[in-house]
């Protein structure tokens, strides 16, 4: 995003996109596992929405507040941690015909391009990985806001969203439904809410 990206992105292109109390962000960050939720909702038999979340993940953002091009983000999830309110349904999605998370057991991703897009608004486009296959997405995201919580902490937090097709990933399996259709949508969309403590 704006605030994440590698270190050969092209710098902002208008100064003036980026905010200027954003400089004293600058720094590196560890997002907060007990205060960020990362999520997905898929279609499910045509008719109603599926909502899941990993429980269990480690990430890093180094932010930088004057040319947020130059920032870095990093995320680690364990495919073990996927939570869907069924313990049937995920099951199966650790299973061979999903995720196989015996074989692969992280999903990662690594930003490559932040940019400013004005305002609260940044995009960050990065490489993510599943099942050994890694494709770029991007992810639009929104600055929440930056505090000092009661222990001390300095805190950023942003709010983001993406849709891919799992089946570019090589996650295919389905089952077609006596009506028309499939039991699970191709398009899957991913719902980011982070929150990050500055590092010493």
């Amino acid at each position: 995003m704006g605030l994440f990206g590698n270190k050969s992105a092209a710098p902002a292109a208008t100064p003036a996109a980026v905010n200027p109390d954003l400089a004293a962000l600058t720094g590196d960050y560890a997002i907060d596992p007990s205060h960020t939720t990362i999520g997905f909702v898929a279609r499910h038999a045509m008719v109603t929405n599926v909502k899941g979340k990993f429980l269990d993940f480690t990430g890093t953002l180094h932010l930088d507040g004057t040319a947020p091009a130059e920032s870095t983000a990093s995320l680690d999830i364990t495919m073990d941690s996927i939570d869907t309110g069924s313990a049937d349904r995920d099951g199966h999605l650790k299973s061979a015909d999903f995720f196989k998370t015996d074989e692969f057991p992280k999903m990662t991703f690594r930003s490559t391009k932040a940019e400013a897009l004005g305002g609260d608004d940044y995009r960050i486009t990065g490489d993510l990985t599943i099942l050994g296959t890694t494709k770029p997405i991007t992810i639009d995201l929104e600055f929440n806001g930056a505090a000092k919580d009661p222990f001390g902490n300095e805190r950023v937090g942003f709010e983001g969203k993406a849709e891919i097709l799992r089946s570019e990933w090589g996650l295919t399996w389905n089952a077609a439904l006596e009506t028309g259709g499939v039991l699970v949508s191709d398009k899957i969309k991913l719902n980011f809410d982070i929150s990050a403590i500055k590092q010493a």
